[in-house]
């Protein structure tokens, strides 16, 4: 691929985009003191005392988002054969990229890649790299933030139409959006990942309790009259084009490794000490909360309903109403915390651009109007295109497979080298492949699912 080995020579290059460890004191006197009051302002490096379990749940809190609630929908699609096979493989290759990208977090001692484009130029060059990495990266965050304010949105409005049967007036969902949006221009002015500990740790538990809901009430619904697991669509290319937009689903359930460097960063490193352990550790739990999370709500949701499950499977289930309430305000709190871990990162990048680039300088001011202005930004997006299923599979195939399955990949290829025909190569390689048909083929069937809900959508309706 063109890239260099683990070579301390090429981390020079990365020194003006704040790629030196902090935690390490030779590096920290090679920066200008300006270079270094920056750092300890941005949000990624301004705090690096966070414990493995902080890890954890910033990564449960990433990964356990709205995707987990598509998921018997995804399996509809699917099959059951393709469904279980294209899950299990999915959570096999995502931790063992999600590995990379720990390992790589500190391949020379003294020095950090505390942002995924960070990596992606020291694999790739300078600026072949920020072109590479940056665009996906944005595109999956601010997508996903766009995609949890109609999620918000959609779950304020089912549980005001499931409490307030009779009385009350119909209230657009837009409305419920601008509800949802208005959290964020508070939480937002947070400075630090670690800063949104605690919204994240709320959100963690949340993801876990309804996804538990999701299941249990299905299976105490239990199996439908009449229920089909066929597929849905009547004609072939029908079939065909949900069974690419479920891939995408898939994809989009599996997302944390578009934070996991910036989260690590958080994490305190010496050279007894690195932070890849307790990185790790934390990773390890994140990924079992994620399995019995996603398995049982994917399987039980499906076994129970068939192909006529909803796209978001508590809208499926109606009864019993409280606690199907209850569930929709777990999914609420999640995502407000969901929202806040993916745009941490963007505005990360923004404030570097802004204070490097523009010069501003760095203040609550900038961090005030940069902030309010990405939250209002994603709420006007939200409320003109809310439509939940055919987002996820197009931006989970057009932006997620690159960042989650594959590009962890190409730089382990390009930085390691490892023998040809090796484990490492045959594994990395694979990877690859795979995760480059799920970016060409996903967002054909996402694109369809909006194109035909968008004939019948009113906007701002």
């Amino acid at each position: 691929m063109g890239g260099q080995g683990p070579d301390e020579n090429d981390y020079a290059s990365n020194k003006a985009m704040g790629t030196m460890g902090v935690d390490d004191p030779k590096a920290a006197h090679t920066k200008s003191a300006k270079d270094k009051a920056i750092d300890d302002w941005l949000p990624i490096t301004s705090s690096r005392n966070a414990k493995w379990w902080y890890s954890a749940f910033h990564n449960v809190t990433a990964m356990v988002g709205a995707g987990v609630l598509s998921l018997p929908y995804a399996m509809s699609n699917l099959g059951w054969g393709p469904g279980v096979c294209v899950l299990v493989v999915s959570w096999v290759i995502t931790l063992y990229t999600l590995w990379q990208m720990v390992e790589m977090h500190e391949m020379v001692p003294g020095k950090r890649f505390d942002r995924y484009h960070e990596l992606g130029q020291h694999a790739f060059g300078e600026k072949l790299g920020l072109w590479i990495v940056v665009p996906q990266q944005l595109i999956v965050e601010v997508g996903v933030d766009i995609v949890y304010m109609v999620t918000g949105g959609k779950s304020l409005k089912k549980v005001h139409d499931l409490v307030c049967t009779d009385s009350c007036a119909d209230i657009k969902l837009t409305y419920f959006i601008m509800i949802f949006a208005s959290v964020h221009f508070f939480l937002a002015q947070l400075p630090n990942f670690n800063s949104i500990s605690m919204v994240s740790l709320a959100a963690a538990v949340m993801s876990l309790s309804y996804s538990t809901i999701a299941w249990t009430a299905s299976l105490h619904k239990g199996v439908q009259d009449n229920v089909q697991y066929g597929y849905k669509s009547k004609s072939t290319a029908g079939t065909v084009f949900n069974f690419f937009s479920a891939l995408g689903d898939v994809a989009f359930a599996y997302a944390g490794h578009n934070v996991v460097l910036e989260i690590q960063a958080t994490i305190p490193s010496t050279p007894e000490q690195p932070s890849k352990i307790p990185m790790w550790k934390g990773v390890v739990v994140a990924y079992i909360v994620v399995a019995i999370c996603y398995f049982p709500v994917a399987l039980i949701g499906y076994w129970m309903f068939g192909n006529a499950v909803e796209d978001n499977i508590l809208i499926s289930l109606n009864k019993p109403t409280w606690l199907i309430v209850m569930a929709n305000m777990f999914v609420v709190v999640h995502v407000i915390g969901s929202y806040q871990i993916y745009a941490m990162p963007v505005f990360d990048m923004l404030e570097t651009v802004l204070v490097k680039k523009a010069h501003f300088p760095p203040g609550i001011a900038l961090r005030l109007i940069a902030r309010s202005l990405y939250v209002a930004f994603t709420m006007f997006i939200a409320i003109t295109f809310p439509f939940f299923g055919g987002l996820l599979g197009f931006i989970g195939g057009f932006a997620f497979a690159p960042t989650t399955y594959f590009l962890p990949c190409i730089m382990w290829l390009a930085i390691y080298k490892p023998k040809k025909f090796g484990l490492s190569w045959y594994t990395n390689w694979v990877c690859i492949i795979l995760g480059v048909l799920l970016m060409i083929l996903s967002p054909i069937g996402g694109l369809r699912l909006i194109i035909l809900q968008a004939k019948t959508y009113k906007f701002y309706s």
